[in-house]
């Protein structure tokens, strides 16, 4: 098999955050993630794919993503390199709240103290390192200090990182939803290799249009990790599967987009309790009233 390497100098954020990106698509490459130069401490954007790649769609992704034009470089890579070892080295594990993420090629010892979630890339989105999911896990560290939900329920869940994470620590059952059929057998998969497949149920779904989701309601807890329209689009259902008093995590929502999400959200019957800022990205916390 023929592979390139496409790659761009970017800061750390903007690596992981492409990284993500990337990631959460089946098209695009291979595999992604982001390196330091150790001499330098230079950031790079590196992604493995089937030669050619598409470059254009990199461009356009990197604008949606990052806000600007990207200038890539691809270079073809050597078949007597393991590609797949190399673009694993830079995907660092994630300590957030609580929570240890790492990937299986990690082989320190987790540190005590810390719940460990395997996860490693895939084609689905949340390897752990971008904002919105380090947010959302150390909301769920907060909120577990002082509660335990019973009724839980991750709306678009990707990888299962935020369900898995709930599984672990509180046990009982967690309903995972996404609408990417790769992403409901990414989820099951890492539910498995974690432990916790027979804690999580995952189901494939458009928003909250599933019989089960309704089945379920009311929850005590929802987490959700997509977009800021998205979210906004869903308030009023979240309202109606929400228990009186239940709690809301939301991201995936720019700091800029935060208060037009908060305002559909206060409209749909829930009170902000939180706001986690984590550079250019919200995290919401919310009680149903």
């Amino acid at each position: 098999m023929s592979v390139d390497q496409l790659s761009a100098p970017l800061s750390k954020e903007q690596a992981y955050a492409l990284v993500d990106a990337v990631m959460e698509r089946d098209d695009l490459a291979l595999t992604a993630s982001a390196h330091e130069n150790e001499e330098t401490g230079e950031w790079f954007f590196e992604a493995t794919c089937d030669s050619p790649p598409d470059v254009d769609a990199f461009v356009e992704l990197a604008k949606q993503v990052l806000g600007g034009a990207v200038d890539f470089s691809v270079d073809a890579i050597d078949p007597e390199i393991n590609w797949v070892a190399k673009s694993l080295e830079g995907l660092a594990p994630v300590i957030a709240g609580g929570f240890y993420v790492y990937g299986s090629h990690e082989s320190a010892p987790v540190p005590e103290g810390l719940t460990p979630i395997k996860i490693d890339a895939a084609q689905a989105f949340g390897t752990g390192h971008h904002e919105t999911t380090t947010g959302c896990l150390e909301a769920i560290e907060m909120l577990l200090n002082h509660t335990t939900p019973k009724a839980m329920i991750d709306i678009g869940t990707g990888t299962g990182v935020l369900a898995i994470a709930l599984a672990k620590r509180v046990g009982g059952k967690v309903l995972a939803t996404d609408i990417d059929p790769v992403a409901v057998t990414t989820t099951i998969e890492n539910a498995q290799e974690n432990g916790v497949g027979e804690n999580i149920d995952v189901v494939e779904a458009t928003g909250l249009d599933h019989a089960e989701i309704t089945a379920r309601a009311p929850y005590d807890l929802i987490v959700a990790n997509i977009l800021a329209g998205p979210l906004t689009e869903l308030a009023p259902g979240m309202g109606g599967i929400a228990q009186s008093g239940g709690t809301a995590i939301l991201s995936g929502i720019l700091n800029t987009q935060a208060n037009g999400v908060i305002a559909a959200y206060e409209a749909a019957g829930f009170r902000l309790a939180e706001h986690l800022v984590r550079k250019d990205w919200s995290t919401l916390v919310l009680q149903r009233r």
